[in-house]
């Protein structure tokens, strides 16, 4: 039989007072000023007014609620999207890209903490969101923390102003007004000083320009504008002893009507208002992949003393759902004897280096494909009917056609000229203008007698040459059109042609 000691009250021997107390549905355990625990059916108070109470060491409580503070999740490094609970603290690692913090249902004394693990808030963004249609600081817009070493704590408090900012090492979070974005892949940036309002996100490579968020003001500032330009052709090659070659085309250029300007009208392909004005894209919060097409190759020399090749076609550029095309190769000099072959079309047309004859076509066909207004011009025709001594086409640019060639070379169409760029080294220029999309220089077949080879055209383009001078690349990152080495009976060497320029992207957008 289990023995039971049954007791309601246990005193003290020295001066009779209650060590335990019994009395309905509380005990007491201690007395006097030193009660430190109070057990009955509905509440446990442990310590006495102005006591405390201390845990053991190595002990851990829970149940007892949140005191404006949270436990730190230093072994759970974030680093992709997740959802916060209620007293954590995070590291958001947003290195390797933007993503979002949900919050928890929020319930009133909700506290969620998170910090810039890596210091890069600045270019990858972590956004906020809260649960539901509930709110940050008054707003269900999601909150952007895009500030560099940015760490902060909410706590919710009601519906009214739901999760409320008590600590920013920097400053409040609330809807922003204007697009926060970053770029990524090889050379590509963010101009980091602005013009006006204004900053320019440059791809000289293909790479990615992600919107972590979007404007949330009225009206939103969510609208962009761009410039791409796609890569010039290459230019034709050349053998002694035979006709010059053409110039290829530019890459084709579109761009938005008000392009690189603080609010006033740049684009010169295009009006800035009515109906035919090309408006800039507006954005949403996504990923959108850049192309930046190579330049076309020049033409080689083949094999077994074989004439020289046409060159090739330059490679198209795409942003935003923009396209547009590369540029069309240049055609080389063939004979006194028409040929029926053309140079190549696209975004502006390669010169033709054939002679004047029925079967022959001509220049290649710039804005091809069409698209409106065009991204760019024809290569000029065949030189005159005589080979010798006679010049060959300029390629097609962004603003005029190529040049027909005839006693010199013709010279390549004019690229497009702009205020506002950022291209590679040469930083900003809010101001100057700075051109893209020239066509290439048409060669001559001797230095003499009559004109020289023909210029390249102004954005890039590559002057022709004329003797014994080698073919001149194309400008990279300005999409204009590669040249041809000139050509003579001695020394009896081949020449290749000169690449076409690479193309380039930049999209300007507002910050501020």
């Amino acid at each position: 039989m289990t023995s039971k000691i049954k007791v309601d009250n246990i005193n003290k021997v020295s001066d009779d007072t209650n060590i335990i107390k019994k009395c309905g549905t509380t005990t007491t355990i201690g007395s006097g000023a030193s009660n430190p625990i109070v057990v009955d059916g509905s509440a446990i108070t442990l310590g006495r007014c102005g006591g405390t109470v201390a845990l053991a060491s190595g002990a851990s409580q829970t149940g007892f609620g949140r005191t404006g503070t949270v436990d730190w999740q230093t072994g759970s490094i974030k680093t992709a999207t997740f959802t916060a609970a209620n007293g954590e603290g995070y590291f958001a690692n947003t290195s390797g890209g933007a993503f979002t913090m949900n919050l928890p249902a929020g319930s009133a004394g909700a506290i969620v903490s998170v910090v810039d693990y890596t210091n890069t808030f600045q270019t990858n963004a972590l956004t906020v969101s809260a649960n539901g249609s509930e709110k940050i600081s008054g707003s269900t817009v999601d909150a952007i923390l895009a500030t560099e070493g940015q760490s902060v704590t909410l706590v919710y408090v009601d519906g009214t102003q739901g999760w409320v900012t008590t600590a920013d090492s920097t400053e409040n979070i609330e809807g922003s007004d204007f697009i926060n974005v970053s770029v990524s892949g090889g050379t590509n940036s963010i101009s980091t000083a602005p013009c006006g309002n204004y900053k320019l996100a440059t791809f000289t490579g293909p790479g990615d320009f992600t919107v972590n968020s979007i404007s949330t003001s009225t009206p939103a500032n969510n609208i962009v504008d761009y410039l791409v330009v796609a890569a010039g052709g290459g230019g034709a090659g050349n053998k002694y002893n035979s006709t010059a070659g053409a110039g290829a085309g530019a890459g084709g250029l579109r761009a938005s009507s008000t392009t690189y300007t603080n609010g006033g009208p740049s684009s010169p392909l295009t009006p800035t208002s009515g109906p035919t004005a090309v408006a800039g894209i507006t954005l949403t919060a996504q990923t959108y992949p850049i192309v930046v097409g190579g330049g076309g190759a020049g033409g080689v020399v083949k094999p077994n003393g074989s004439p020289p090749s046409n060159g090739s076609n330059g490679n198209n550029s795409s942003a935003l759902g923009i396209t547009s095309t590369g540029g069309g190769f240049g055609m080389l000099g063939n004979s006194s004897t028409p040929c029926s072959s053309a140079a190549g079309n696209g975004g502006s047309g390669g010169g033709n280096g054939g002679p004047t004859g029925p079967s022959n076509p001509g220049g290649g066909s710039g804005n091809t494909p069409p698209v409106s207004p065009p991204q760019g011009n024809n290569g000029g025709g065949a030189m005159a009917p005589s080979p010798s001594n006679s010049g060959a086409a300029g390629g097609g640019g962004a603003l005029a056609v190529g040049t027909n060639g005839g006693p010199g070379g013709g010279a390549g169409g004019v690229g497009a000229g702009f205020p506002t760029v950022a291209v590679g080294t040469k930083g900003q220029n809010c101001g100057s203008n700075y051109y893209f999309a020239g066509g290439g220089g048409g060669s001559k077949y001797t230095p003499s007698p009559g004109a020289g080879a023909g210029a390249g055209g102004l954005g890039g383009g590559a002057a022709g040459a004329s003797g014994n001078v080698l073919a001149v690349n194309a400008t990279d990152n300005q999409g204009g059109g590669g040249a041809t080495p000139g050509g003579s009976c001695t020394p009896t060497d081949f020449r290749g042609g000169g690449n076409g320029g690479s193309g380039i992207v930049i999209i300007r957008y507002k910050f501020q």
